[in-house]
């Protein structure tokens, strides 16, 4: 019986997915430096990958990895790698309607952690926040949005552990008239707002990034699965100038990646 002639092609996909669900995210030019094989073919393996589900790509840093589904089959899950992978085409699309850039934040012990964002997809230059970035719950209106809408049990459980942190952004943890009332706030409003006596870093590396923003959770029934913002350079426009002009586009993001991820 002849052997069977093999699918050049389809042996180079393989490969690079092979390698993705073996290992962290990479660029295209670890993949090159792994397979050996010419950026060209491998940017459209790549691109024939990620057509059919099976690969995904970062918008922050352009790096690849494989999708959330290939992950579970063939390791441990990553947490929230699933609601990264639902939320990276939706912000792409609400920055490249608004200009504005939106950052996706997820709750990661006593902080909480960007794991997607479109900053690099707008034209405006800001701080170098990226994908692992993390932020202060109870300070910024990413941090408010979700302890605003989540179940009381995981709220009353996130505040315990940031009274013992030994974070000065973490006073508020120990005053809960007052943060009852921000959070009450924050939810007849609608959205979270960074505090007032707040201007980006975490922990020592406290900066002034000029930066404003509002934030919604991602509700799903019962749980928040994160929070989603619009950022933008406080001198150009208002809070409230914001909030009229893209908080509509902002929760509509919200509902679609809620939608996705049901």
């Amino acid at each position: 019986m002849p052997k069977a002639s093999t699918i050049r092609g389809l042996e180079r996909g393989l490969q690079v997915l092979k390698l993705l669900q073996a290992g962290p995210p990479a660029a295209l030019q670890d993949l090159h430096a792994a397979t050996g094989l010419p950026k060209p073919s491998l940017l459209r393996v790549l691109a024939t990958l990620e057509r059919a589900g099976l690969v995904h790509r970062r918008i922050d840093d352009g790096r690849y990895r494989a999708s959330f589904k290939q992950v579970e089959v063939a390791l441990e899950p990553r947490p929230f790698d699933r609601v990264a992978e639902a939320a990276t085409p939706v912000l792409d699309r609400l920055c490249r309607k608004i200009v504005w850039p939106s950052d996706l934040a997820v709750p990661a012990g006593d902080h909480m952690e960007i794991c997607e964002t479109s900053r690099t997809l707008s034209p405006f230059v800001f701080n170098s926040a990226r994908i692992g970035y993390r932020i202060n719950w109870l300070m910024t209106g990413l941090g408010r949005a979700y302890l605003a809408f989540c179940p009381e049990e995981e709220r009353q459980r996130v505040v315990a552990m940031l009274r013992g942190t030994g974070n000065p952004q973490d006073r508020l943890a120990s005053q809960p008239r007052r943060l009852d009332a921000i959070l009450a706030e924050t939810r007849e409003r609608g959205y979270g707002l960074r505090d007032p006596a707040f201007y980006g870093g975490f922990y020592e590396r406290l900066f002034d990034d000029q930066l404003a923003g509002i934030a919604v959770p991602l509700v799903d029934g019962d749980r928040v699965h994160g929070s989603i913002n619009i950022l933008w350079v406080r001198r150009a426009m208002t809070v409230e100038e914001m909030v009229a002009h893209h908080l509509g586009d902002l929760q509509a993001a919200a509902a679609e990646i809620v939608a996705m991820l049901a």
